[in-house]
């Protein structure tokens, strides 16, 4: 078997990105593009873009859609990254990784940011554990990559809007490519 890549990814995202995210109102591709478009706006790197257009490629992977309905936390975030980590370097992949801790993180130190989470992402919060404790969240945004982490969980929160345009999923491919490891 070939070894994966960052064309085949591409091409899983374009096929199996059509399922709608969770309970959100928009597909898995369209939350990936609105995320990486809110990235590349804002100026992140080619890698925090890409990290941004890839943060849940493990739904993708795991292809069970009503995961967080059931109860059950697919650690997608986990999944992904650990997938991903054969084509890019941890500057993309650890920000995969800890873009859940981020949200946990965010619900510890910002009672505003819990207060504005739709209600999936208070569902699935539940279901990853809840809001750091105090030690935990001191913990978390000294780790490698958290700030990007971060900046990855507030464009992932924003990017769940119906119908609206971004640049179609090949305006990336090249951010990607330039992100991915050398062969």
């Amino acid at each position: 078997m070939r070894e994966k890549t960052v064309e085949d990814v591409f091409a899983m995202l374009a096929e199996r990105g059509a399922a709608r995210y969770g309970d959100e109102q928009v597909s898995v591709l369209a939350h990936s593009l609105q995320s990486a478009a809110l990235a590349q706006e804002e100026g992140a790197t080619p890698a925090l873009v890409t990290a941004a257009l890839l943060h849940d490629f493990g739904h993708i992977l795991h292809e069970r859609e009503t995961a967080a309905a059931e109860g059950v936390d697919m650690r997608h975030e986990e999944l992904g990254a650990k997938w991903l980590a054969r084509l890019f370097g941890e500057d993309v992949t650890t920000p995969i990784r800890l873009h859940v801790p981020a949200k946990r993180w965010l619900c510890a130190v910002e009672p505003a940011y819990l207060a504005g989470l739709s209600p999936a992402s208070v569902r699935s919060l539940e279901l990853q554990g809840g809001p750091f404790p105090a030690e935990e969240a001191e913990a978390f945004i000294r780790a490698p990559h958290a700030e990007a982490a971060v900046r990855l969980r507030r464009w992932d929160d924003r990017a769940k809007v119906p119908g609206l345009a971004t640049p179609p999923l090949e305006a990336f491919l090249p951010l990607a490519l330039s992100a991915a490891r050398a062969p």
